[in-house]
Formats: C-alpha cells, sequence, structure tokens
C-alpha cells in the first residue's frame, strides 16, 4: 500500500478513537406529557380534545410511578420520573 493511504486510515483511526461520545438528553415523563397535551389540541374534534388531556395526565401519573410511558399502541421504559 501506498504510504499516504496508510497514513490517511491511521489519521482517522486516530480521530475516531480520541471523539467524544455524544450522549442524549434523558427522557423524562414531563417530556412526555408536554408532547401529549400538544398533540391533543391538534385534533379535528374539539370535542375530543378533554377526553385526551385526561389521558395524558393518567399516563403521566403512570409514568412517574413506574419509569414507564405508555402511548396507547407502545409502551417505553427508563424515563425519569421528573
Amino acid at each position: 500500500m501506498k504510504p499516504s493511504i496508510v497514513l490517511s486510515a491511521a489519521a482517522v483511526a486516530g480521530l475516531l478513537w480520541s471523539a467524544a461520545p455524544a450522549y442524549a438528553a434523558p427522557m423524562k415523563c414531563s417530556d412526555e406529557h408536554k408532547a401529549c397535551v400538544a398533540g391533543c389540541a391538534k385534533l379535528a374534534n374539539r370535542n375530543d380534545i378533554p377526553v385526551c388531556v385526561t389521558n395524558c395526565h393518567a399516563r403521566n401519573s403512570i409514568c412517574m410511578h413506574s419509569g414507564c410511558w405508555n402511548n396507547g399502541v407502545n409502551r417505553y421504559c427508563n424515563y425519569l420520573r421528573k
């Protein structure tokens, strides 16, 4: 192999090795609750909004106790209970 290719590969490997990992922000029950209520505001039928918001409050309460958010279809866990 050419020395320039080997040097380039070593430089890329060095950059990848020394790069700090990017961490995602922690997931919080309160963030899911805000998103849920915001989704309720977008409902076309205004009569469904109070029921939707009540469901969001119930889901938030469950999340605060269990650390899991259930959106009605899927259950996501490991949320911070803040």
